[in-house]
């Protein structure tokens, strides 16, 4: 970076990692200018080392563009620059004083369905781009619906190339209305936020655009990216740690040491309470919280800790501590929604590898409900075979009993992913219902 993006973009090591992190993720039709948007956020925010801007420079004269082609920021595979398009998920990482951010560059083609669902998986926002001289299109339901079936709290609609439509509020409230009826009200979402932008030239992306200000009078998206409220996003209620790894040092300095390794994933833990093990349904008292050289007296959530109790207990990889008085669905046998990632179709009576949380068992399809139409969300009863991209209902049942939650409730406990006992590749990623 030059002198002046080290001195507005410079904090120190402490405040940087005490800093609130936002995963988002960016989706939207082929050419609505998803790569643009996130090249001029960087930019805008100064966040673009010069050596990188020197070479996007480069890379924009040799390509014959009139000006820097912020969309060469993130497109970052050969295919991608030649192409103009974005295939693969580009991961960018950026901070303002308020926070730290986590980028997903999404592909918004439909043979790459699988790169978005993957992308958009631990977002906390997804922002949704419209080109505003095409509207809402078929491209725009099915990524809205990608968001809402992997519960992504918050929805920002960007009705991008507004510089093309002469900036017109008539426009952008038709699209904004459109939006509305078409999509907003069948998949009942929640928290749904629109804004005018113009990606090239930089309209209420970093800075308020002085051309949409007679009648726009919203906050511009890098200012909604700082200070939208995610402190709810994580299911605080039910308090969740799958045992990753069991710590036992045997050493001089720690010769009785037993601690339970893992990350919280819902909930949180005191020192104190009373907690029940999954499987075996045994109970003890949380005697202490270690986390790298420090104590605690209690957790957040998505916190990787150790847990140690007061007593003597046979736990394992795999299991759960829970509070005693809050157990989630202990099953063998449950519907989930899937996006099958592999080339090689879905055998429908197959036996696969689960793996849920940090517990690995076998399962066989048991039935396959549907086929979901993701650009009309119609149901198809009738073709039920699953192939790559495609999105459904089945239902599995397990060699043993999962510990499970509904994905809506919880994202960590109420999704896993099918594995090819042969290859142990990634098929597919299940949203348990």
């Amino acid at each position: 970076m030059n002198k002046q993006n080290m001195t507005d973009t410079t904090f120190n090591s402490e405040a940087y990692l005490n800093m609130q992190l936002l995963r988002f993720t960016t989706a939207g039709s082929v050419d609505d200018g998803k790569s643009t948007l996130i090249g001029r956020l960087l930019y805008d925010s100064k966040s673009i080392f010069e050596d990188q801007l020197e070479a996007v420079e480069r890379d924009s004269i040799r390509r014959g563009n009139e000006q820097i082609n912020l969309a060469l920021l993130t497109d970052g595979l050969r295919a991608e620059r030649e192409q103009g398009i974005t295939i693969d998920v580009a991961y960018r990482y950026f901070a303002t004083p308020k926070r730290k951010f986590i980028i997903a560059d999404t592909p918004g083609h439909i043979q790459y369905t699988r790169n978005m669902v993957t992308g958009a998986s631990t977002a906390n926002l997804a922002i949704i781009l419209i080109d505003a001289r095409n509207g809402v299109l078929e491209q725009t339901i099915r990524h809205t619906y990608i968001a809402s079936l992997l519960r992504i709290p918050h929805l920002i609609i960007c009705v991008n190339k507004m510089d093309l439509m002469d900036y017109r509020e008539e426009v952008y409230n038709q699209i904004q209305d459109d939006f509305n009826t078409r999509i907003r009200k069948k998949l009942h979402l929640e928290d749904v936020r629109f804004i005018p932008i113009s990606a090239l030239k930089g309209d209420n992306v970093v800075n308020p655009s002085n051309r949409m200000s007679s009648w726009y009078k919203g906050t511009t998206l890098l200012n909604l990216l700082e200070t939208i409220d995610i402190t709810s996003d994580r299911d605080k209620i039910n308090p969740r740690f799958p045992i990753q790894y069991v710590i036992r040092p045997i050493s001089e300095k720690y010769p009785d040491y037993r601690g339970y390794a893992g990350r919280v994933a819902g909930g949180i833990f005191n020192v104190g309470d009373t907690v029940t093990i999954l499987p075996n349904h045994n109970t003890s008292r949380i005697a202490g919280i270690d986390r790298y050289t420090e104590s605690l007296k209690t957790t957040q959530v998505t916190q990787s800790v150790t847990l140690r109790l007061e007593d003597d207990i046979d736990i394992s990889r795999g299991d759960m501590i829970v509070h005693s008085d809050n157990l989630p669905q202990e099953s063998n046998e449950f519907d989930l929604m899937i996006c099958w990632f592999d080339h090689k179709p879905m055998n429908p009576k197959g036996k696969y590898i689960i793996r849920h949380t940090t517990k690995e068992a076998r399962c066989i399809i048991r039935e396959v409900f549907y086929k979901l139409d993701i650009n009309t969300l119609e149901q198809n009863h009738d073709d039920l075979q699953m192939e790559m991209n495609d999105i459904g209902q089945i239902r599995i049942k397990t060699t043993q009993s999962l510990f499970i939650d509904s994905y809506k409730q919880n994202r960590i406990t109420g999704s896993l992913i099918l594995i090819d006992e042969a290859t142990n590749a990634t098929l597919a990623a299940g949203m348990i219902l």
